[in-house]
């Protein structure tokens, strides 16, 4: 058996090509996850449905969304254009986590090779983030009764202040972001863990505070893990602040994935932000969450 992996051609949208966000990383990724016998398939999601979409966004949003009549303000805010194919691939890469997370019930562990979309919260888009892909998947799961108490690790470099600001008063999910400080957003939300870390930390530093703080929500009684395994702490990332290297990304993936698959409780990698100078080793510390993650199958 091999990991169960969420990918569609469509989560590569049409940007221009000098935007600041690497979208072709999507379809990169997908090609070179085949090449290294990572996988040998993908699981294709469909298009998140509005209905379920409506469980984490107000339904006024995700209509605006979808007819294109966000104000010029609100498409400024996300940092997108609000054209026909970023529109799908909001869509579908949404409904690519939830299809991630139900996998990860049947399989103990599954990714997407999207997602993580953290800046979004209930009534609106921001940061590179339309609709919330990992608060809607935690939703789904919670009003169907596949988890009760559901852990959103998130290790991007940036707050994943939409997860915080979406679950702020629900008991059932716990949101942990660890972050750089200094970044982006600069005003902070309130997660139920904030760890905020100073410019230019470095690997030692960085793994024994993870590895702290998961010891202390190991405490806790999670049935569910999303992990946001941004790459964009890396000291070659573009909007890091961070100084972590490649083998300390693949010793932060080993020991998140390990915490928790040890103990069985199932876990939904996705891939949260990278914006590395080098887009080659771009691809190759995203995949890094779909290698750690397949070891364990």
């Amino acid at each position: 058996m091999e990991l169960p992996v969420v990918n569609h051609k469509d989560y590569v949208a049409k940007i221009d090509d000098d935007h600041k966000f690497p979208i072709k990383k999507f379809g990169e990724l997908a090609k070179y996850l085949i090449e290294k016998e990572v996988v040998s398939k993908f699981y294709e999601p469909n298009p998140c449905s509005i209905e379920t979409l409506k469980e984490a966004h107000s339904e006024k949003y995700i209509l605006d969304v979808k007819n294109k009549k966000l104000s010029e303000k609100d498409i400024k805010k996300i940092g997108f254009p609000l054209n026909d194919s970023v529109v799908r691939r909001s869509f579908v890469a949404t409904g690519g986590t939830v299809l991630a997370s139900k996998l990860a019930i049947n399989y103990g562990i599954a990714c997407n090779t999207a997602g993580g979309s953290h800046h979004a919260n209930f009534d609106g888009g921001a940061g590179y983030c339309v609709f919330n892909d990992v608060a809607v998947a935690a939703k789904y799961l919670l009003n169907r009764g596949l988890a009760n108490r559901i852990l959103i690790v998130d290790l991007d470099v940036h707050q994943g202040n939409g997860n915080s600001d979406i679950f702020i008063d629900n008991r059932n999910v716990f949101t942990f972001s660890m972050h750089s400080k200094s970044n982006y957003p600069a005003k902070k939300s309130l997660s139920d863990l904030d760890v905020e870390l100073k410019d230019n930390t470095e690997d030692k530093e960085y793994l024994d505070i993870l590895k702290f703080n998961l010891a202390n929500l190991n405490d806790e009684n999670f049935d569910f893990v999303f992990y946001i395994a941004g790459v964009d702490i890396h000291y070659n990332d573009r909007l890091g602040k961070l100084k972590i290297t490649d083998q300390g990304i693949n010793l932060r993936d080993s020991i998140v994935i390990d915490n928790f698959f040890s103990k069985r409780i199932p876990i939904c990698g996705v891939l949260g932000g990278g914006y590395n100078k080098d887009f080659n080793k771009l691809i190759e510390l995203h995949s890094s969450l779909h290698k750690t993650c397949a070891k364990y199958i």
